[in-house]
C-alpha cells in the first residue's frame, strides 16, 4: 500500500472508532478485554492516625497561647500551612481506596510502592481463613488483605480465588480459626 493510502485508513479508522467509543461499542480491531473482577476495601487507619498526629502536633505547638515576655512572637504560617497538608493527605489516603483485581490469569492490586501484579507463575499458594485473604508469592513479601483492617469484602474475595486457583492450578488452603 503507498503511504497516502495507510494515512487515509488510519484517518477513516481513528474518526470510526471515535464515534463507536461515543456509542458504548469496541473500537475496530481491537480485542475486546474481558473486566475484571475488582473487590474495593476501605482504608481508616491511615487517615485517623494522620488525624491524632495532626491533633498531637497543634496540642504540643499551642498556636492559641500567647508568647511569654521576653519570648520573640512565632509565626504561626508554617504550623497551618503543615496542618493543612496533613489534613490534605489524610483526604488523600481516604479516597484511595486499596483493591485487589482478579482477571483470568493475573492478580493486581496497590501497594505504597506502586501497582503490583503477579501471575499464576509468581503465586505459590491462597490461604483463605474468615476474614482474612492471604497470597503466599513466590519472591517478595506475602500480600494480605484483612476484613478488620480495610473493609475488604474476603467472602466474595474467597469465592472468586477458589475459581482462580483452580483454573490456574495453584494450592488452596482454607483454614478455619
Amino acid at each position: 500500500m503507498s503511504r497516502s493510502w495507510e494515512r487515509m485508513v488510519q484517518k477513516n479508522s481513528k474518526s470510526i472508532n471515535n464515534r463507536r467509543r461515543k456509542e458504548g461499542k469496541d473500537a475496530i480491531g481491537s480485542t475486546s478485554k474481558v473486566k475484571p473482577d475488582r473487590y474495593q476495601g476501605r482504608n481508616y487507619y491511615v487517615p485517623a492516625l494522620l488525624l491524632l498526629l495532626i491533633l498531637f502536633y497543634v496540642v504540643m505547638l499551642q498556636p492559641w497561647r500567647e508568647p511569654k515576655a521576653g519570648e520573640p512572637t512565632p509565626d504561626l504560617t508554617m504550623t497551618w500551612v503543615t496542618v493543612g497538608c496533613y489534613v490534605l493527605l489524610a483526604v488523600f489516603y481516604w479516597f484511595r481506596r486499596p483493591y485487589l483485581a482478579v482477571t483470568r490469569d493475573t492478580l493486581e492490586t496497590r501497594k505504597f510502592s506502586g501497582y503490583k501484579r503477579l501471575g499464576p507463575a509468581d503465586i505459590r499458594k491462597i490461604v483463605l481463613m474468615p476474614g482474612y485473604v492471604t497470597v503466599e508469592t513466590v519472591k517478595g513479601a506475602n500480600w494480605v488483605f484483612s476484613r478488620m483492617m480495610t473493609r475488604y469484602p474476603t467472602e466474595q474475595m474467597g469465592e472468586r480465588l477458589k475459581v482462580f486457583s483452580e483454573v490456574n492450578h495453584i494450592e488452596l488452603e482454607i483454614k478455619e480459626k
